[in-house]
C-alpha cells in the first residue's frame, strides 16, 4: 500500500444526507464546510434535483478542497420539485429507491483496499461517519448494515425536538389523540415545558390522527433516532438551558454547534457568502430599496420555502401590511399560492400601497436583509434556521408556524425567550395590523422584547468565540470524527 493511502486512511471521510429541502440543505451544508475547514474529507450527498440546483458547489469545492458533492435519485419527477411532493411521497421513494443506491455508495465508500480507492471518483480516505438529517432515518438501517457509526444533525430546535420525543408519553397518558377542540387545554407533562405549552403549540402533526401517514412517519422518526451515536443541535447552550438536560437523559452525545451559519464565518471568515446552499435564485434589488429606507422601520415578511396560503390568507395579510403603515419587504414565492389559487386580481389599494412604501421578492439573501441596519421586525414562519438567524441578528419577531416544528418554536419565541409574539392561528387582517404595529411601534411591549432578544443576541456571539460553547463543541466534535471515537 503506498504511503499516499496510508495518509489518507487515517483521516477522518464523513458523508453527511441532508433531507431534500432547503431548510434542511442549509444547516447541513454549513457543517460541511467547518468540517472541510478542519481537514476532514466530507461527501455530502444530496437528490439529483438538488444538486442540479446548487450552483455553487464547484466553487465551494474549490474554497474546500475535501469538500465532494455526489447525487443520489430519489425517483420523483425530474421536473417536479420536492416541495410539491407529500411527505409521505418523499419519505416513501428515499426508502424505496434511495435507500438501497445509499447502501452500495456507502459499501464503495468504505472499501479500504488500493484498487477501490483509485478507481472511484471520490478521491477520499475510506468512509469513517456518517451524519443524516434527523428525519433520514431509513439510512441508520444502511449504515448499521454496512458498519459504519451514525450521528445526526437535527434540523429543528432543542425544544421541539424535546417536544418530538415525548409524544408517545403524550399518547400513553392519554392527551394524544385530542379529545375535544379546546387548542388552548394545557400541555403539563413535557419536562422543561410543564407551565409553557398548549395543544396548538405541539408540532403540527398531533393535530392529526394517529393513523394518518404523516403522524406514523414522525413517530417512526422519534424512534428511529435514539439509535444514533450522537445528535448534532444548531443551537447554543445559553439558549436552551432548561431543555438540552432533558435531552441528555435519552442521547450520552449532544454537541450544540449554533447557529450554525454564525460559527462558520467565526471560523472560517466573513467573505463566505450566505447564498451558497439556496436552491433559488435570489432578488439582491431588495438590498438597494433597503439602503432607501429609515433604520429599524421595515418589517420583513418570508414564510419559508415549503409554505402554502390561499388566495384570503394572502389578501388578509397584505391588507394588514397595509393598513399598519409601515414599510414592508414580502417574499412571495411563485409557488406559495395553494393550488388553483393563483389567476386573481389584485385589489387596487394593494398594489398603490405596495408601490408607496414595500417591496415584493422571490427569494432573498436573508441573513444579509436581518443584518440590514432599516429592518426592525420579522415576521417569520418559525423554521428553525429564521428563528435562530433572526435570534442572531438581534431581531424582534412575529410569529404565523404551519408545519411540523414552527408551533413550538412559535410558542418559545412569543412566552418562552420573550423576543417576540406569536400569532398562530389567526389570518385576519386587523389582528395582522395590531400586531405588525404592536412589533414595530415604540412601547412598553416592543422594549422588553428588544431588550430579550438583543440579549440573546449577545449570548449567541459569545458562544460562537473562541471562549464559546459552539466554537468548543465544535472542536470536540471534530477531534471525535478525527479519533473515530463517534460510536
Amino acid at each position: 500500500m503506498s504511503t499516499e493511502m496510508e495518509e489518507s486512511e487515517s483521516a477522518a471521510h464523513v458523508l453527511l444526507l441532508p433531507f431534500p429541502a432547503q431548510g434542511h440543505i442549509t444547516p447541513m451544508l454549513s457543517l460541511a464546510q467547518l468540517l472541510c475547514h478542519a481537514g476532514i474529507h466530507v461527501t455530502f450527498l444530496s437528490t439529483e434535483h438538488n444538486h442540479r440546483l446548487l450552483t455553487q458547489r464547484r466553487a465551494l469545492s474549490a474554497r474546500f478542497p475535501t469538500l465532494h458533492f455526489e447525487s443520489i435519485p430519489d425517483a420523483l419527477p425530474p421536473d417536479q420539485p420536492p416541495a410539491i411532493h407529500s411527505l409521505h411521497d418523499i419519505s416513501s421513494s428515499l426508502r424505496s429507491v434511495t435507500k438501497p443506491l445509499l447502501r452500495d455508495l456507502l459499501i464503495t465508500l468504505a472499501k479500504k483496499d488500493d484498487e477501490s480507492y483509485r478507481s472511484t471518483t471520490i478521491r477520499c480516505p475510506p468512509l469513517s461517519c456518517v451524519i443524516i438529517d434527523g428525519i433520514m432515518c431509513f439510512a441508520i438501517d444502511v449504515a448499521e448494515e454496512v458498519g459504519i457509526p451514525v450521528l445526526a444533525l437535527r434540523t429543528v430546535s432543542a425544544c421541539s425536538f424535546w417536544c418530538y420525543s415525548c409524544i408517545p408519553d403524550l399518547i400513553q397518558q392519554g392527551q394524544l389523540p385530542f379529545q375535544d377542540q379546546d387548542m388552548d387545554h394545557p400541555i403539563r407533562d413535557i419536562p422543561g415545558m410543564e407551565a409553557l405549552l398548549r395543544r396548538r403549540d405541539l408540532p403540527s402533526f398531533c393535530r392529526m390522527p394517529i393513523d394518518h401517514p404523516s403522524f406514523k412517519f414522525f413517530m417512526e422518526q422519534i424512534e428511529a433516532i435514539t439509535r444514533v451515536s450522537a445528535i448534532i443541535f444548531n443551537t447554543f447552550d445559553d439558549l436552551d438551558p432548561l431543555i438540552l438536560p432533558q435531552i441528555a437523559t435519552r442521547f450520552h452525545k449532544i454537541y450544540t454547534l449554533g447557529p450554525l451559519h454564525a460559527l462558520l464565518k467565526s471560523r472560517v471568515g466573513d467573505d463566505l457568502s450566505s447564498s451558497v446552499s439556496s436552491l433559488r435564485h435570489e432578488d439582491r434589488r431588495c438590498m438597494a430599496w433597503l439602503d432607501s429606507q429609515q433604520s429599524g422601520s421595515v418589517i420583513f415578511v418570508s414564510f419559508g420555502s415549503l409554505a402554502k396560503l390561499s388566495r384570503v390568507q394572502l389578501l388578509e395579510f397584505w391588507h394588514g401590511l397595509i393598513n399598519s403603515g409601515k414599510p414592508f419587504l414580502w417574499v412571495v414565492r411563485s409557488d406559495m399560492l395553494s393550488s388553483g389559487q393563483e389567476e386573481h386580481a389584485t385589489p387596487v389599494e394593494l398594489e398603490d400601497g405596495t408601490k408607496e412604501r414595500g417591496y415584493i421578492a422571490e427569494w432573498v439573501p436573508q441573513e444579509e436583509v436581518l443584518a440590514h441596519k432599516a429592518v426592525g421586525g420579522f415576521w417569520t414562519h418559525s423554521g428553525w434556521n429564521s428563528t435562530i438567524e433572526g435570534i442572531w441578528a438581534g431581531v424582534p419577531m412575529l410569529c404565523w408556524p404551519q408545519l411540523a416544528d414552527q408551533q413550538v418554536n412559535s410558542r418559545w419565541v412569543g412566552e418562552g425567550w420573550k423576543i417576540g409574539l406569536d400569532m398562530k392561528d389567526t389570518c385576519d387582517r386587523s389582528t395582522v395590523e395590531k400586531m405588525v404595529r404592536a412589533l414595530m411601534e415604540e412601547g412598553d411591549q416592543r422594549e422588553q422584547i428588544f431588550k430579550s432578544v438583543d440579549n440573546f443576541a449577545k449570548l449567541a456571539r459569545h458562544a460562537v468565540s473562541e471562549d464559546g460553547s459552539s466554537y468548543k463543541n465544535l472542536e470536540k466534535l471534530i477531534e471525535d470524527l478525527n479519533e473515530k471515537i463517534v460510536m
